[in-house]
């Protein structure tokens, strides 16, 4: 083969090499320390705080009664913690029937709703005697104990705490989909970087924080999509440590729809691209100046690929260029080279999903791969201007199993 030709075919191959090796690298790194995750022992005998359960939402007339019922099924005195369901244009029925169960209803309305207007209006309304706020979404379900652990964490210097978020059905193969991939984000962004000293990823629900400094913070939040994603950011530009409650249990609805999974995906990746741009540089000098590396790595994450592009893309490029190397450039250094990326990045994966998973359903919903990785890769294709405008994943009072 002419040298030159073969020299531009070794650029493109590390052209397109150093950056996902260097994603691989990155969940590679907290994927093997999560192996080592120890859930901390709770304080014992805890002071008994007053907890407010805060849930958002956006026209889930369908389920946010039964969601409102659940949330009052904790092992925690009832006289000290309240669920306040934030209704967003919800039905005059559904809005009395809120009202005849235990728990505080506070309307809102908005010309353009979104996630932080709404908490914002509610802890405006409330009074200020409690100590935490814990933040569910409107399907959320608490395990019973999950006020208990919160509770008991808040003893420690924490000023805030991730619950683990866990499927709550997985009735279709792009439910199982999003179950693992939830998962497999619970090992890598808060097993593994626990281990590692840096802060736990929030999600924006199943999340709990000190109730004033939570308010406070709130108040400067503008965010339209990706409020979690604002407050994370200025938590960790300020210093403050995020922990994460493995065995603290909240359930979440996973998607079923195709639909649904793309509006979804797509404004979370346009809150993160949109927040790595805000950030980056203050990120980056933060690290330079402050040793502030939690910070910094924050912003690194947001511009990760997605893990399932990520998984697609470097078993597929991967594939095909030791294909190239071993058969028509005759490149065993590259071949080897590429060969060791697709094991880095199996072994990521194989070591972020729990053995639960393990099992025929999920053997079945890999015959669904491909199809979620074109939807995330529709989704990345259409991410402007998705965080210009609120973008509603509607919740299914569907049948769903908690274990």
């Amino acid at each position: 083969m002419n040298s030159m030709l073969l020299q531009a075919i070794n650029v493109i191959q590390l052209v397109v090499f150093i950056p996902l090796a260097l994603a691989v690298l990155y969940i590679f790194v907290y994927a093997f320390a999560g192996l080592f995750y120890r859930q901390r022992p709770y304080p014992a005998n805890p002071r008994l705080k007053k907890i407010a359960v805060l849930i958002p939402g956006y026209k889930e007339d369908e389920v946010i009664i039964d969601v409102a019922r659940q949330a009052l099924d904790q092992d925690y005195p009832h006289q000290l913690f309240d669920v306040v369901i934030i209704a967003d244009s919800f039905q005059p029925q559904t809005i009395s029937s809120l009202k005849q169960l235990p728990i505080k209803v506070i309307e809102v309305k908005f010309d353009k709703s979104t996630k932080s207007k709404a908490l914002n209006k509610a802890m405006e309304q409330l009074p200020d005697g409690y100590d935490i706020a814990v933040v569910l979404d409107a399907d959320n379900v608490m395990a019973p104990d999950f006020l208990q652990k919160v509770n008991s964490t808040f003893e420690l210097t924490f000023s805030a705490v991730q619950g683990h978020r866990q499927a709550k059905n997985m009735d279709t193969s792009l439910a199982v989909l999003d179950a693992i991939s939830e998962e497999i984000n619970n090992h890598i962004f808060r097993k593994g970087h626990r281990v590692l000293g840096l802060s736990s990823a929030i999600i924006g629900s199943g999340m709990a924080f000190r109730y004033a400094f939570f308010k406070e913070m709130m108040s400067t939040v503008t965010a339209i999509g990706g409020f979690d994603k604002e407050i994370e950011l200025k938590m960790l530009k300020d210093g403050y440590k995020i922990a994460y409650l493995d065995d603290a249990a909240v359930f979440d609805e996973k998607v079923q729809k195709a639909e649904v999974f793309t509006n979804q995906r797509r404004r979370w990746l346009s809150a993160q691209l949109i927040y790595f741009q805000r950030d980056f540089l203050s990120a980056l000098k933060s690290l330079v100046t402050k040793g502030n590396i939690d910070y910094f790595d924050k912003a690194i994450q947001f511009i990760q690929p997605p893990r399932i592009l990520l998984l697609g893309s470097v078993l597929l490029l991967g594939t095909l260029f030791m294909v190239l190397n071993l058969f028509i450039l005759y490149d065993i250094n590259f071949f080897y080279i590429w060969f060791t990326l697709i094991i880095f990045c199996v072994a990521a994966f194989f070591f972020s999903i729990p053995a639960t998973f393990y099992n025929t359903t999920t053997l079945k919903a890999i015959g669904s791969l491909p199809k979620g990785m074109l939807l995330m890769l529709g989704s990345l294709l259409k991410i402007k201007g998705a965080n210009k405008q609120f973008i509603h994943t509607k919740h299914t009072a569907g049948k769903h199993t908690i274990k």
